[in-house]
């Protein structure tokens, strides 16, 4: 369950309460005229994303085509796309 604290007790011991945080992992809720604000959380180390493979791996990088432009490509569409 979070614990809810207003901003002028935030404001006064925030030190305090990041600490508890820490420690405990459980969430403090800050509060404007009682209705919640925001909340302090421990932070996560976000995952390491998977690298993708590489889409083009036989492109070099300098502009030019992965093959010849002019050619015709209709062999690689379904007969039915003709």
């Amino acid at each position: 369950m979070k614990k809810k604290v207003n901003i002028y007790e935030a404001k006064t011991h925030l030190s305090e309460l990041i600490k508890q945080v820490q420690e405990t992992g459980e969430p403090y809720t800050i509060c404007k005229n009682n209705k919640p604000v925001v909340d302090i959380v421990v932070h996560r180390k976000a995952e390491k994303k998977k690298k993708l493979p590489d889409p083009l791996p036989e492109y070099d990088g300098k502009g030019g085509y992965l093959c010849d432009p002019l050619e015709s490509t209709e062999d690689l569409w379904p007969e039915e796309y003709r």
